[in-house]
């Protein structure tokens, strides 16, 4: 078995300070992260300061967060007509991320008691969706399970989870997803790209090297030769 290589801190920061990042790559960072995650205000400002043009229109980025705040309180309606405003076809494209919008709308008739319009809507709008894709059928079986207990306490929690506030966040997250594409935008953050880069960098050098590792919450860390990981701290 080869000898592992071992790489002192100062060693390491050495080669840290070699990396040349320009401040147009962190400002393209910042402007990329402000613009995906909807800080509209924030984003103007930044772009007057750093002078970067954005990569999308300001009001988009407003329209995308209308459409989150409006399926955040449950109003899939008004968020299936803005998103038509902004671009029709990203719904006539995208099957799946209609048949979620619908499922989320069934989800709130549900949520409100109103189950004959449940049953409705679940009839003409899902069903037939059902029928065409075993995926769809699926996601509609489980949600119509909704309605076979009598409480949230006796359901299992793969069915519950679906009257949680994370059910819609995750369907307005796929919107905003959409949108973004729409506009020939990152559905990601970069910064979330580049943070799980450097995981995936930091493991496979482990395989070779004893080397500082950074610690996504508290900086820099080194390995002081005792297997301890101690975060580094300016």
């Amino acid at each position: 078995m080869p000898q592992r290589t071992k790489i002192r801190k100062d060693e390491w920061e050495r080669r840290l300070h070699e990396v040349q990042v320009t401040k147009g790559d962190l400002n393209r960072l910042i402007m990329d992260y402000l613009v995906i995650e909807g800080y509209k205000s924030a984003a103007q400002e930044f772009s007057d300061e750093a002078g970067i043009v954005p990569p999308v229109d300001f009001e988009s980025i407003e329209s995308r967060m209308v459409i989150r705040e409006a399926l955040q309180r449950g109003d899939v309606e008004e968020a299936i007509t803005r998103v038509n405003d902004l671009n029709p076809e990203i719904l006539d494209t995208n099957p799946s991320l209609y048949f979620h919008l619908q499922q989320q709308k069934l989800i709130e008739y549900i949520r409100q008691g109103r189950i004959a319009e449940a049953l409705q809507f679940a009839q003409d709008e899902l069903a037939p969706r059902g029928e065409e894709s075993p995926e769809f059928l699926a996601e509609l079986e489980r949600t119509m399970a909704l309605l076979a207990f009598d409480s949230s306490l006796s359901a299992p929690s793969a069915i519950t989870d679906l009257l949680s506030p994370a059910q819609r966040m995750k369907t307005a997250g796929e919107v905003n997803a959409a949108i973004l594409e729409s506009f020939s935008q990152g559905k990601e953050v970069k910064l979330v790209q580049l943070l799980r880069l450097l995981c995936w960098g930091e493991s496979m050098l482990s395989e070779r090297a004893d080397f500082p590792k950074v610690d996504v919450h508290g900086g820099v860390s080194s390995d002081d030769g005792t297997g301890e990981v101690t975060p580094m701290h300016e």
